[in-house]
C-alpha cells in the first residue's frame, strides 16, 4: 500500500527541501543524505534545531504547513508519501501510525538531550557529544556495534558544526583539533573520522558508557 503513494525525490547541497510556513503536502523519510531543521527569529537571526539522518521522518500528518525550514546540507534522497493518502492509511492501519508515535517519541528525547548538550556543556563537550550522536546513528543504521574503532564520514561542515552548537568557528576547529591531538579521534581530511575507543569519546562528552548501541 506504501508503494502505491511513494514518489523519490532528490535534493542538491544547499537546496531548500521546504520553508517554515509553506504548505507541506508530503510526508517523506530521509534515503541518503543529511538535510538541517533551521528556525528563522523576527530579526534575521537563524538557528539550527535538529539534523535529518537517514531513517529520520520528515513532515507531520494532521499538520498543514511545515514547522522549519528543512535544507539540504548534502545530497539528499528522500522517500515522499502524498500526505492525504497517508493519513488516510494511518486512520486504516494502527500498527503506522504507533509506529508514526514511537518516531516522534525518538525525536524527542533527541530534543531533550540537545537541550542538555547546548545549555550545560563546556565546548570540547559538545564537539564531543555532537560526534557521538553522529557515530551511534551511523553504526546503528550499518548494524555496527560500539566495539572496535567506528568510522565514519562528517556529515557537516566546520560552520555549520558552529551554528548548530552555538559556538564560534574558530572555538570548533580548536576543539577538534584538541581531540584529534588527544588520539580521542583520527581525522583524515576535515569530514573522514575514526573514532578508536567509543568509551573515551563519551567520556569526553561527560556521558556515561552505554552508548546507546546493542554490544
Amino acid at each position: 500500500m506504501l508503494d502505491q503513494i511513494k514518489y523519490y525525490r532528490n535534493f542538491e547541497a544547499g537546496q531548500t527541501v521546504i520553508w517554515a510556513g509553506d504548505k507541506m503536502d508530503f510526508v517523506g523519510s530521509v534515503v541518503s543524505g543529511i538535510a538541517t531543521l533551521t528556525q528563522t527569529m523576527e530579526d534575521g537571526r537563524t538557528q539550527m534545531v535538529g539534523l535529518l539522518l537517514p531513517s529520520d521522518f520528515v513532515g507531520r500528518p494532521g499538520r498543514r504547513t511545515a514547522a522549519y525550514d528543512v535544507v539540504a546540507t548534502t545530497d539528499v534522497v528522500m522517500c515522499c508519501f502524498r500526505k492525504q493518502p497517508f493519513e488516510d492509511m494511518m486512520n486504516r492501519t494502527p500498527h503506522i501510525a504507533q509506529r508514526l508515535l514511537e518516531m516522534t517519541l525518538d525525536e524527542l528525547d533527541a530534543a531533550r538531550e540537545w537541550m542538555l548538550v547546548l545549555g550545560r556543556k563546556t565546548a570540547r563537550e559538545k564537539i564531543a557529544s555532537l560526534l557521538s550522536i553522529i557515530a551511534r546513528r551511523d553504526a546503528a543504521l550499518n548494524m555496527g556495534g560500539k566495539e572496535g574503532p567506528m568510522v565514519f564520514d562528517l556529515p557537516l561542515t566546520r560552520e555549520a558544526m558552529a551554528d548548530y552548537l552555538g559556538l564560534t568557528l574558530e572555538t570548533v576547529s580548536r576543539q577538534i583539533s584538541a581531540l584529534k591531538k588527544d588520539g580521542v579521534i583520527v581525522l583524515e581530511g576535515k569530514r573522514h573520522v575514526t573514532v578508536p575507543d567509543f568509551n573515551r569519546l563519551l567520556d569526553e562528552a561527560g556521558d556515561d558508557s552505554d552508548g546507546g548501541l546493542l554490544a
